[in-house]
Formats: structure tokens, C-alpha cells, sequence
């Protein structure tokens, strides 16, 4: 009997958004309206791109990036969840799938000694060039046209299952716990027995309950949380089922 976790990061295992926090590196703290308008819709990737730079422009160093990002909270409740997923790894599989990218949640989780929780994490590939500005990949290419280009979380669960069945592993039950529109898709990937866990106010609680308005609802459990602690008691439960 093993369950897996499937954790989004950004606003459910940290309070915060790491792309949008890094903006404290900047000179006062803020970006250039040419460059905070450039966003276009599904193309955060190349917007993070040219944040970059603007940083490595203005002689941001990895130790500065490394030091803001450390400081990045927890949300409520996280830390106890994570270390009682720690205590249970022989129960639990546990990944992420984040639109953030490989340095920032290599750095955070490594900060507060939670990278063994983690069995993989799936996220954009973000690395330091010669010259010390941070560079970043698309995680994938995808034909799925309800996500953006760079990232479809379905598509990354259903590898990841189908990688895991080779090996010989299935899961009792899957756990996904995310908040953004993002994790929708994945959301409706899921079947009778598993559960979606999406954090209370945020976009992704609104879009179930809208596709449950409109008749057509998610197949999987939905139980909204506004602290880790409830995700923490819902897994207490489960394990004594």
C-alpha cells in the first residue's frame, strides 16, 4: 500500500510566488515597467528569462539570489507536514511539479533540509552560466492547449505513473495538493479513488467548483485546506484505513 503525493510549490508548499519574490534582488527593489509589461500571457518562461538578465545586468549575484530566496516562508502548517511525510517515506511518494524552475527549489528545500522528502522534482531546468547569470529551459514540449508552452502538469504525472508501473510501483491512491489554474489539468487526469487538495481561496478551489456547477465535475475527492495541518490529519487518516 503506497500513496503519492503530488505537491505544486509555489503558493502551497511556500506562502509565496519564488519568481515574483526574487524581484527583491532588484535595484529598489522593483522591475522596469518595459520589462513588467513584456509578460505575455502562457510565456512566463522567456518573461523569467529577461528577469534574469536584468538582474545579471545589475551585478546580482547567485549568493545574493541564494540569500533572498532562503527567506522565503513556509505556508502554514508545511513544515510539520513535510517532516510527518519524512517519518512515513515508506508509505508515501512524494514529488513536485512546479512552473518555478530547478535552482530556486533545489536552493529552498535544501535551506530547511526537506530535499529527501522529495522522491523527483519536475519543474523548469534553471542553471548559472559562465558569466553568473541565471538561465532558464522549458521544462517540456506538450500538445495539451489548456496549459502553458512550457509546462503541462498531466502530462508530467502520467509519465512519471507510467515510469513508476515499468518499475513495477503503483499507487493505492494519489494525493495532489496545488492551488493555481495550472493544476487543473492534472486535476482531471485523476480517477474515483484519488484525491485533489486545493488550497482554500485560490484558483484552483474556484475552477472545480465552477466545472461542478456547470455538471461536468472532477472524478477524484476534492477536500479543500487552508494549513498543511489539514493535509497532515487527512493522511493520518488514510494511513490507519
Amino acid at each position: 500500500m503506497k500513496f503519492l503525493l503530488v505537491f505544486d510549490f509555489d503558493h502551497t508548499i511556500i506562502d509565496e510566488n519564488s519568481d515574483t519574490w526574487i524581484v527583491k534582488c532588484a535595484p529598489e527593489r522593483k522591475l522596469p515597467n518595459g520589462l513588467r509589461n513584456s509578460y505575455q500571457p502562457g510565456h512566463w518562461t522567456e518573461y523569467m528569462g529577461r528577469v534574469f538578465v536584468y538582474l545579471g545586468d545589475n551585478g546580482v549575484k547567485e549568493d545574493d539570489m541564494k540569500r533572498t530566496m532562503t527567506t522565503i516562508p513556509f505556508t502554514a502548517g508545511m513544515i510539520d507536514l513535510l517532516g510527518f511525510i519524512g517519518e512515513n517515506k515508506q508509505l508515501f511518494d512524494c514529488i513536485i511539479v512546479s512552473d518555478s524552475n530547478t535552482v530556486f527549489i533545489d536552493w529552498i528545500l535544501k535551506a530547511a533540509d526537506f530535499h529527501k522528502v522529495f522522491d523527483e522534482v519536475f519543474t523548469n531546468p534553471a542553471a548559472f552560466s559562465s558569466t553568473g547569470y541565471l538561465t532558464i529551459q522549458h521544462l517540456h514540449a506538450h500538445h495539451c492547449a489548456k496549459c502553458p508552452k512550457n509546462l503541462c502538469k498531466r502530462k508530467v504525472l502520467k509519465e512519471f505513473l507510467n515510469k513508476q508501473l515499468e518499475r513495477g510501483v503503483s499507487y493505492t491512491r494519489i494525493v495532489y495538493i496545488g492551488d493555481g489554474g495550472n493544476d487543473l489539468c492534472p486535476v482531471m487526469f485523476l480517477k474515483k479513488n484519488d484525491i485533489a487538495m486545493p488550497r482554500q481561496g485560490y484558483t484552483l478551489e474556484k475552477k472545480i467548483s465552477q466545472l461542478a456547477q456547470s455538471l461536468s465535475p472532477v472524478q477524484c475527492s476534492v477536500l479543500v485546506w487552508s494549513s498543511a495541518i489539514d493535509i497532515m490529519s487527512y493522511l493520518k487518516l488514510v494511513i490507519k484505513e
